[in-house]
């Protein structure tokens, strides 16, 4: 028998093909999870024991929680990324470490094939796909749902018929949690003039009134909550349960699909948003308005490159060796009010403040020059356009 990885979630796509290729195809199947956040115990042994039932060698869930905070998460921070200056591409991030892992596991256990179950109309494959191919060229690479172009009736006979008569009613809305956020799809985003409904989101408001929170950074990346020292991912968790009971974080995103598309989603990413939001306030405050600048373009591409599959391609790295360096001096606390709803930044302390006030003050007083060097400086810096407009006649 032919050693076979899957990408298994334990929903009905992942499930039809752990049946499939076992049962039809004669493979020796071995079932894998990544865990990027969002999975408790008792879930992960759920999705285990539904695995056995479909009739699977081997399964395991891979914990990369961390993995995927090094390698993805503290790059989307240190570029304040937020697609269409809204989505902190909470899914497609998580896609790439899975991927990334999913491909190691199958060298590790020398499997000719590894499959998911993404169809043909989604960004999924092409993130899976193009890493697989990329890293393991060698190993083949099965898509049973987007081959067959199968419908989810399709697949729930398919499974009734070989004995697997479980509960595969299609939620009303699909929910994908993870350490950057959850995604909410339903019926509403599939069209472009419905809200989601409140009930549609995981997280339902659960407070009133304000509360403070003081966020501290270090080299741009978050090292406590309120005072509180942890490595950067459980703060984001921290965090996140914090919020989430103001209902913070909710909004939908429209963008460009890989595929050529428009789409349209719903997410409540309530740690991602004050962090991005905390941190930016935090470098508008400690670096220079060049160093701002650069970092918009580049961290701009980082993010498009990252939601389009291209992780591995080795200008991500060259991205990501800038914004690494761009934070020597991005450390201090943020202090931010949560409220329901929505947060305010309220103001940062940082001993890197280029703000210091013995430079002077924006519009009240001078310390560093006199007013002929001011009037100098003026008269130089708009030479150039003088001149333009006087030679060109424009006015």
């Amino acid at each position: 028998m032919k050693k076979l990885v899957i990408a298994y979630s334990g929903g009905l796509d992942t499930s039809y093909c752990a049946v499939h290729l076992s049962k039809d195809k004669g493979f020796e199947v071995h079932a894998v999870s990544v865990n990027t956040g969002g999975f408790s115990q008792k879930e992960i042994d759920t999705i285990e024991a539904n695995a056995y039932k479909m009739g699977v060698s081997t399964y395991k869930n891979i914990d990369a929680v961390a993995t995927f905070y090094q390698k993805v998460i503290k790059y989307l921070v240190f570029g304040n990324v937020l697609k269409n200056n809204t989505y902190p591409l909470s899914v497609s991030a998580e896609r790439i470490v899975q991927a990334i892992e999913i491909v190691d596991y199958a060298k590790s256990i020398n499997a000719e094939y590894i499959a998911h179950g993404s169809t043909g109309a989604g960004n999924d494959q092409v993130r899976f796909d193009m890493i697989f191919q990329t890293l393991a060229p060698k190993i083949k690479i099965i898509t049973s749902i987007r081959d067959n172009n199968l419908s989810r009736e399709e697949e729930i006979d398919y499974l009734k018929r070989n004995g697997v008569d479980m509960s595969w009613e299609k939620a009303k809305y699909s929910i994908n949690k993870g350490l950057w956020g959850t995604s909410v799809g339903g019926e509403e985003t599939l069209t472009s003039e419905n809200p989601l409904p409140e009930h549609a989101y995981p997280s339902q408001l659960e407070k009133e009134g304000e509360e403070k929170v003081t966020l501290s950074f270090n080299k741009g990346e978050l090292v406590a909550v309120n005072g509180k020292e942890n490595s950067p991912q459980i703060n984001i968790k921290l965090l996140n349960d914090l919020a989430s009971a103001y209902a913070i974080g909710r909004d939908i995103h429209v963008g460009d699909t890989i595929v050529g598309i428009k789409g349209r989603v719903g997410f409540e990413a309530a740690a991602a948003l004050i962090i991005i939001k905390a941190h930016h306030l935090l470098e508008k405050h400690t670096l220079t308005k060049w160093q701002m600048q650069h970092k918009d373009y580049l961290a701009s591409f980082y993010g498009m490159h990252l939601h389009e599959g291209q992780y591995l391609d080795p200008v991500m790295r060259n991205i990501e060796a800038f914004l690494q360096s761009s934070q020597e001096q991005v450390s201090g606390d943020v202090f931010v009010t949560l409220k329901p709803y929505h947060f305010t930044l309220d103001g940062i302390n940082s001993e890197h403040d280029l703000m210091n006030i013995d430079f002077g003050s924006y519009g009240e007083i001078n310390k560093s020059w006199t007013a002929d060097e001011a009037k100098g400086f003026i008269k130089i810096l708009g030479n150039q356009n003088k001149i333009y407009h006087q030679i060109n006649k424009t006015l």
